[in-house]
């Protein structure tokens, strides 16, 4: 009985999932104008930026779209198909959980930032 749940769940993600992701492409903000100068140096500051993510997640694209939306360049890494990512959140992060924006420090190390309200918030002073 576990696994018909499992397999009727695992249908729906892949009638939802093009759907979803058909929809965030057409609805995609469009982000923000910045000088070149402005943009360069932040661009510098997100350089040390990753978002490990999900592509069908709600959460994920809730934080894509403020990405866009704010004309940040940050590397987004796929942690449910790419194993190496996977196990980097993992071991940095402590669980395999998105989104998650990891923060390289000057001093070297990694502060991983879980909750999309939280990214958001990061990013938004960020670019502010």
């Amino acid at each position: 009985m576990k696994w018909l749940i499992r397999m009727f769940f695992r249908g729906i993600r892949r009638i939802i999932g093009p759907i979803m992701l058909l929809i965030d492409k057409l609805t995609t903000p469009k982000g923000i104008t910045r000088p070149a100068d402005a943009q360069q140096q932040l661009d510098q500051q997100t350089g040390q930026l990753a978002l490990y993510q999900f592509k069908t997640c709600p959460f994920c694209m809730k934080v894509r779209r403020e990405i866009k939306r704010q004309s940040l360049n940050i590397e987004l890494r796929d942690a449910q198909h790419d194993q190496h990512h996977r196990e980097q959140l993992l071991q940095g992060g402590g669980e395999v959980k998105v989104p998650c924006l990891r923060i390289k420090q000057e001093d070297g190390s990694d502060t991983w930032l879980y909750e999309s309200d939280e990214v958001i918030k990061y990013l938004r002073a960020l670019a502010a």
